[in-house]
């Protein structure tokens, strides 16, 4: 792109292409708005690296997450949305219409709908990212089904890997947590409900060094923090709750987060400036699911059909 390039106008500019981006563009499309969604790195998002999705209504059998994003994709598209294969590099949102540069184009909007979700934070250990799908999940709610009295690992100490790790108690015939300090850093009746749990139990002073690469996972290789000592856990499953990181850089300085860095939101998922909407996991610190971040794109492209029409946009 030039400096003489001129700007593409849009009416709405979705940025992130997971279910809460293409439910938001199948909303406005429908609504004759021409919605333009940038895809980000990956259609589809988090999703889209699911090996199966067995908790979105309407699919009795279940569907892979590959299968979920190409079924929303093709709806978004049918009805007028443009998706694009680019990636959003610069926003400005200090004037109307909004300012959006990518890799390939810029363009001004009328509303911006901000759907770049978030990031599970990784191990960084060997075999961790080869082994995604394969028994290595970020997700229990989503994968906790497929483990099945079988033994799994959870590490994490904080609320979600304890949300995470009783969840999987209802699957899973022994979750083992491994946390790197002798202290959960989770609630107190998460703590006393994880602690008397019996299928639960706990290494403590422990992190995981590597995910032995195979076709599946049997077992995760450890380092005691304190002495040292090198061990194994034998598990077919490995449930990895460190943290999310979402994904508002774009935004930084023109957009408030919360304190865990979430973009901030009202309950129409409007942000702090007008004609601005977040969705999905970039504004979701509690749910992170494809059906609840599917109907916040739904309200925040209601919000923003009603925005352009009392605009007269």
């Amino acid at each position: 792109m030039t400096e003489e390039s001129t700007p593409r106008h849009v009416n709405v500019l979705i940025i992130g292409s997971g279910p809460a981006g293409l439910a938001a563009a199948l909303y406005t499309a429908r609504a004759n708005l021409a919605p333009v969604v940038l895809t980000g790195m990956d259609l589809g998002g988090q999703v889209s690296k699911t090996h199966a999705v067995e908790n979105y209504p309407g699919f009795p059998e279940g569907i892979s997450g590959e299968g979920l994003v190409d079924a929303l994709h093709q709806q978004a598209v049918r009805f007028g949305t443009e998706v694009i294969f680019d990636i959003a590099t610069d926003v400005d949102l200090s004037e109307r219409p909004y300012k959006v540069t990518t890799y390939g184009e810029q363009f001004t909007a009328d509303t911006i709908i901000i759907a770049t979700g978030a990031t599970a934070v990784p191990l960084g250990i060997p075999g961790e990212e080869e082994m995604i799908g394969r028994g290595v999940s970020y997700c229990a709610t989503c994968d906790g089904h497929f483990f099945k009295d079988m033994d799994v690992v959870v590490v994490g100490g904080g609320d979600s890997a304890l949300e995470e790790a009783l969840y999987l108690t209802h699957h899973a015939s022994s979750v083992t947590i491994v946390h790197r300090r002798d202290e959960l850093r989770a609630g107190e009746i998460l703590k006393r409900r994880a602690m008397e749990n019996e299928k639960i139990k706990f290494v403590w002073n422990t992190v995981l060094t590597e995910v032995p690469i195979g076709e599946k996972v049997e077992k995760v290789k450890t380092k005691n923090v304190k002495t040292g000592e090198e061990g194994e856990i034998k598990a077919e499953g490995l449930f990895i709750f460190v943290g999310h990181t979402p994904n508002t850089e774009l935004f930084d300085g023109q957009l408030a987060v919360d304190e865990q860095g979430y973009l901030k939101v009202d309950h129409l998922r409007r942000t702090e400036v007008e004609g601005v909407y977040a969705a999905g996991e970039v504004a979701d610190p509690h749910f992170r699911q494809v059906i609840t971040s599917a109907g916040m794109g739904a309200g925040a492209a209601i919000q923003a059909i009603r925005y352009l029409e009392e605009k007269g946009l």
